[in-house]
């Protein structure tokens, strides 16, 4: 088994494409960010939530609408993908189809039934690591998808997918935590971000990207997307699950999967600057305040139209300390364009405001 890796920090982020039994993609844990220890909000037990999802109803209920990718291209892989829409459309991971999405690229798509169809690409969103296929078919069974904002900490759940190029896998687990948010590397080494992440101790292995993460129902909630695991004793990438999973909440990933297939893009909006982290120690050794400082405004922009310029420190994003590097990013990926962010910076030690809409 061959690994890429970067230097050994703790924890590690392995994507989950995979060549079977070849391909794991291991990327330092600088990438899952500080975010990924810090819920977006409060969240609660609900009832109904207790004990373990009966997995032979869901496997025969949702297993129809899971499929195996298998890509040839630059590289070769295998992930897993879930009919979205009767007539051929199927959501995945960008990663996973990245290599065949190109000039000579071949993607397969075989059905839990063993039927293969050649797919094409409809649409990628590399910034959110979500992807749209076609077959031609008709009639398929369609996954049923629910509110992921509803779903609870310690509710049981079952992930479906193709670890290691093991089709129709099923595994067990809860939602662990909700609300992590970290950045990790895209094709051609550009940044996706998970944003708002779902995690689940369910095993989750390379060949699991792109395969839904399910409630008891077998309704969809997430679309499993990478995993954590530790550095082996040369201090590369080692290992499969840990029982630390991250999903794609169901509700942004069939947002950005309808705006592919309704659009063919999906457009995310922009602050237009470019900031630099100040931490905590930095800006006490500097006599100022930790924050983003403003390296880059685009002209004409979101934020030179708001008034921001070059060299102000950006302190607080709605009302929320802007400590993160990715906090701009998370906002730009989680937003509309015409929403309205309101910023608190410093200009020449003075506190202003500024609301930027996007």
């Amino acid at each position: 088994m061959s690994a890429e890796s970067t230097p050994a920090v703790k924890p590690w982020l392995i994507w989950t494409v995979a060549g079977a039994l070849a391909l794991v993609l291991g990327v330092g844990g600088g990438w899952l960010g500080a975010r990924i220890g810090a819920p977006a909000g409060a969240t609660t037990l609900r009832t109904g939530t207790a004990g373990a999802c009966d997995a032979i109803t869901v496997a025969d209920r949702v297993l129809p609408t899971i499929v195996t990718i298998n890509v040839t291209g630059s590289s070769s892989g295998v992930g897993s993908g879930e009919i979205v829409r009767k007539d051929g459309y199927i959501v995945t991971n960008d990663h996973v189809i990245a290599a065949g999405a190109g000039e000579g690229g071949r993607i397969v798509v075989t059905f839990s039934s063993g039927r293969q169809h050649l797919a094409t690409v409809v649409g990628r969103d590399i910034a959110s690591d979500i992807s749209v296929l076609k077959i031609d078919a008709d009639d398929l069974p369609v996954i049923t998808t629910t509110d992921s904002d509803a779903v609870a900490v310690g509710q049981p759940v079952v992930a479906l997918g193709a670890p290691l190029g093991l089709s129709s896998t099923v595994t067990a687990g809860i939602v662990s935590a909700l609300g992590r948010t970290s950045m990790v590397p895209a094709d051609g080494d550009l940044p996706a971000m998970i944003v708002g992440g779902i995690q689940t101790d369910a095993a989750i292995n390379p060949g699991n990207s792109g395969g839904a993460l399910v409630d008891c129902q077998g309704r969809m909630i997430g679309v499993n997307t990478a995993i954590a695991t530790v550095p082996n004793a040369e201090g590369t990438a080692g290992g499969g699950s840990v029982g630390i999973g991250f999903a794609v909440p169901s509700n942004r990933a069939m947002s950005i999967a309808n705006d592919l297939i309704d659009h063919g893009s999906v457009q995310h909006p922009d602050f237009g600057l470019v900031t630099v982290p100040i931490s905590a120690a930095t800006a006490k050794a500097w006599g100022t305040a930790p924050g983003l400082y403003v390296n880059t405004v685009t002209e004409g922009g979101a934020a030179a139209r708001a008034g921001l310029q070059q060299g102000d420190l950006i302190t607080r994003i709605n009302g929320n300390p802007a400590i993160q590097p990715d906090a701009l990013n998370m906002f730009a990926f989680t937003a509309r364009t015409g929403d309205t962010v309101q910023i608190a910076y410093l200009r020449d030690g003075e506190t202003k405001t500024a609301s930027v809409t996007l």
